[in-house]
């Protein structure tokens, strides 16, 4: 039973008043007695919600507008000029007595079938989430420069776990070469054990500075498979 029922049968059948009733419920004793109007005039069906579209809507479009929209965007397509929304709206001065908006037009077309809705933003089901979907199955690798309050230059390296999104390493050095990067990567993977695989930034982590081939060796049949991110542009942030 709904909240509107109840308090119906309550002033109707039980003898109740709607300012008991407000009261108790903390609602708008006004509320109650269109309730019981709405009872009396149309019985229970009456009290369920009811739409608030209006009736009618004097700004609408009419049919003939609408049906000129359609006739000259075809006539402008058959001709092999532009048929968009911008130029229907110019062409149709003089046509109709009322012209609607560029934005009106867009949407008649729209409704009809006649365009396609492209969107300026991408909608949000088209991005891909970036994240592994269990720890250690993928590491992110990243290099930074960074300058300290000395005026000395360092190199970060950082290493995350893309799942859980542990700092593994972070690892300040005046410059990354080989054997540090890949020292810093064994005592990670000592630490948290080896990930499957290793996404790296190319600006200096597979580009002939970090994990090169000769130290990948050492680590076994239990390498992770690397993965190269677009060159001046990491794939994922490691924040």
């Amino acid at each position: 039973m709904g909240l509107g029922r109840y308090m119906v049968d309550a002033v109707v059948l039980e003898g109740r008043k709607p300012s008991e009733l407000a009261r108790a419920h903390g609602i708008s004793q006004s509320w109650i007695y269109e309730l019981v109007n709405r009872f009396q005039r149309g019985g229970y069906p009456a009290l369920e919600p009811q739409s608030r579209r209006p009736h009618s809507s004097p700004r609408q479009v009419s049919p003939e507008v609408q049906a000129a929209v359609v006739e000259l965007r075809q006539e402008l397509l058959f001709a092999g000029h532009d048929a968009g929304a911008q130029t229907i709206a110019h062409h149709l001065v003089g046509r109709v007595d009322n012209v609607p908006s560029v934005a009106t037009i867009w949407r008649i077309l729209s409704r009809r079938g006649l365009i396609r809705p492209e969107p300026h933003k991408r909608p949000r089901c088209s991005f891909k989430r970036f994240e592994a979907q269990l720890p250690n199955e993928m590491w992110q690798a990243d290099s930074t420069h960074w300058q300290l309050a000395d005026d000395t230059d360092v190199e970060i390296l950082n290493l995350i776990d893309d799942h859980s999104r542990l700092v593994l390493a972070s690892v300040a050095l005046p410059s990354l070469k080989a054997p540090n990067v890949y020292e810093i990567f064994r005592s990670a993977a000592e630490a948290h054990g080896l990930p499957a695989s290793l996404l790296c930034d190319n600006a200096a982590l597979r580009q002939g500075r970090a994990l090169p081939p000769d130290h990948e060796a050492p680590l076994g049949q239990t390498n992770p498979t690397c993965f190269d991110s677009s060159p001046a542009a990491p794939a994922r942030h490691l924040s």
